[in-house]
């Protein structure tokens, strides 16, 4: 699906700054009030951006089994979709996502997590990129609220 940089939810937009800072359960938060609002085609999208997202969460806090869990599931639920789509690039993602997760997969049972290590963490980019991104603040507190 190609899209237009204009076209993006700003919510999308505000979670993916969030998700590029390492405010993984922000991010989540974020995703979820889109997920929640949609109905059609995108739904299972969003909910495999919520579920990386916390999957990163759980790494990060040495959580490896509900990291894994999600990892896997958020994987399932992005592959039904075209590898471009809302302008991620499914292979970028995914590559990166598979180079941060290496040794935790590799584990037989990841009940105690390996330290996430910074630099191989992911981050998201567009393309189109958007000509500005949003400030994430007021999507925060409106879910705080």
């Amino acid at each position: 699906m190609a899209t237009d940089a204009a076209q993006y939810d700003p919510r999308y937009l505000a979670g993916i700054v969030l998700f590029n800072r390492g405010d993984f359960f922000e991010a989540h938060e974020v995703w979820e009030s889109i997920w929640m609002d949609t109905a059609g085609a995108d739904k299972k999208f969003y909910q495999a951006l919520i579920q990386a997202a916390v999957s990163l969460c759980h790494f990060c806090n040495g959580n490896g089994r509900g990291a894994v869990k999600l990892f896997r599931s958020s994987r399932d639920y992005m592959q039904r979709y075209d590898q471009q789509f809302l302008g991620l690039d499914q292979s970028v993602f995914w590559q990166q996502m598979d180079q941060c997760y290496a040794e935790l997969l590799a584990m037989p049972d990841p009940t105690r997590a390996v330290p996430i290590r910074e630099e191989l963490i992911p981050t998201i980019e567009l393309n189109p990129s958007p000509i500005s991104w949003p400030d994430p603040a007021p999507f925060l507190e409106e879910e705080s609220g």
